[in-house]
């Protein structure tokens, strides 16, 4: 269903030549002077790969981790052993919280400045200031029109405004990043290449030189990256560029370079993971417009998109049906389908007749 669902089997096609994970406060060098580190999650996604590239004499890191007291003491292990000298500049790739969590932390500690896109970082501030607000009518309207009971718009309400809980302090400033520039970083040129659809501009560093690309969650092998429509814009098209991004990747990325993802382990085999990714979102869809043939809700269609069922439980409720509106909405955007109100205060979804 999503990245922070249990991982599945890991895709065909693809070779894993960095062996297993570095330990808590450890890291692993998986090109010189490019060393691979992880954080643990407490989620049922475990864990999150973080990257620090040499620069000069000291460190660009790539991602951070969530705010938590694990993730700042693993921390200061690497800063007191593996990764003595300073913190030069922080990347992150996109605004989700296991990403972006320590980013005020070690912005800080160093005095470095935070690199992101504009998107990624005004995204995030809205969502952290969300912290200790009531769940917007808007909101709560979304999902009852998605088809959810009382029960769960009641969970929805009380664990409304837990984004910002594992986030540090926000720098109050940052370096843009743009899509296409390029960047030097210990004396190589990485350029910057932004892709959307699991967020709102996902920023990707690549190095042809190197024939490294650090993906983030744009891409990964073995789970796919949660696409999904939000309360904020109920009428977007996320999955339309997911899709756009995948190709645009194929295009501007070399096959042959060694992916270094933000989950699972660093992999070859890009192109052939990109159609993979692709193939499973067009099966998706097939399987949607079938279910498609009477009107139905968005909790209707869980059955026809995802292998697990989608239980009460409202962390999984809120992804389900965030990605399968992402698939609606798709269809719709594309002419394929119509939906119209009932007078039950749901949206009821059809496909059109040929």
């Amino acid at each position: 269903m999503s990245k922070q669902t249990a991982a599945a089997a890991q895709p065909q096609g693809l070779s894993y030549p960095c062996g297993e994970a570095p330990g808590l406060g450890e890291v692993s060098e998986v090109a010189d002077g490019v060393y691979w580190i992880r954080m643990p999650l407490p989620y049922s996604l475990n864990h999150i790969n973080l990257w620090a590239l040499r620069d000069g004499e000291g460190w660009a890191l790539v991602d951070t981790g969530i705010w938590s007291t694990v993730t700042l003491d693993a921390w200061r292990a690497l800063f007191a052993g593996a990764l003595g000298g300073p913190v030069t500049r922080v990347f992150i790739t996109h605004m989700h919280p296991d990403h972006i969590g320590m980013a005020g932390w070690l912005t800080r500690k160093f005095g470095c400045r935070l690199w992101i896109s504009r998107l990624e970082y005004l995204s995030c501030r809205a969502l952290v200031a969300d912290t200790g607000r009531e769940a917007p009518e808007d909101a709560i309207d979304f999902y009852r029109r998605a088809g959810w009971d009382d029960e769960a718009i009641e969970t929805y309400k009380t664990r409304f405004g837990g984004f910002g809980k594992t986030i540090y302090t926000m720098p109050d400033s940052f370096r843009r990043l743009t899509d296409g520039e390029e960047i030097d970083i210990g004396g190589y040129r990485w350029r910057v290449v932004m892709g959307r659809g699991h967020s709102p501009e996902h920023a990707c560093l690549y190095c042809p030189e190197r024939k490294l690309l650090v993906s983030g969650d744009q891409v990964l092998a073995g789970i796919s990256s949660n696409v999904s429509v939000y309360p904020t814009e109920p009428d977007a098209d996320p999955l339309g560029d997911w899709l756009a991004s995948l190709e645009k990747l194929r295009r501007e990325v070399a096959d042959d370079v060694l992916v270094l993802p933000a989950h699972n382990r660093p992999f070859r085999g890009l192109h052939e993971r990109l159609a993979q990714l692709a193939r499973s979102h067009q099966e998706s869809l097939a399987r949607l417009r079938q279910a498609l043939g009477e009107p139905r809700r968005v909790v209707d269609v869980f059955g026809a998109l995802f292998a697990r069922p989608v239980t009460a439980d409202q962390i999984l409720m809120g992804l389900a049906t965030g990605e399968a509106l992402a698939h609606l909405n798709y269809l719709l955007v594309r002419g394929e389908v119509q939906a119209r109100q009932g007078e039950d205060g749901c949206t009821w979804y059809q496909r059109r007749a040929a």
